[in-house]
């Protein structure tokens, strides 16, 4: 008989400071997922929260923030919106930075969200 023990609620903390974007993002993505943990199903949202910090502290050279630009369409005609990153900085912060970098590292489907609630960052 296989019993099912509810995961322990787990807290990964990664500090950003002179490290690259993609490097944090990466990790955080992985430990979102679950990866790490002994209890990992593709199926499940793990009670796993990452946090963060320094995220002000990252490496990021100006040619990054300067040529990186970031896309959507609205669903009206014309409705293709750019913004460069360094304008989302100023704008929203590094925070939403990092929060976009890494959700564009987890799968789409319907367990994105409840996964991208467990990210805090940290400026």
């Amino acid at each position: 008989m296989t019993r099912t023990t509810k995961p322990e609620p787990t807290v990964y903390t990664i500090d950003a400071t002179d490290r690259t974007l993609g490097r944090v993002a990466s990790e955080a993505a992985h430990a979102l997922l679950g990866k790490r943990s002994v209890q990992f199903a593709k199926n499940m949202t793990l009670p796993i929260t990452v946090v963060i910090e320094n995220a002000s502290k990252l490496h990021l050279p100006e040619r990054r923030t300067k040529g990186k630009v970031y896309t959507h369409y609205t669903g009206y005609p014309a409705g293709l919106r750019e913004i460069r990153m360094d304008v989302m900085i100023d704008k929203k912060g590094i925070a939403d930075v990092v929060k976009k970098t890494v959700d564009g590292m987890i799968p789409r489907n319907k367990l994105r969200t409840p996964r991208m609630k467990n990210l805090i960052v940290n400026a």
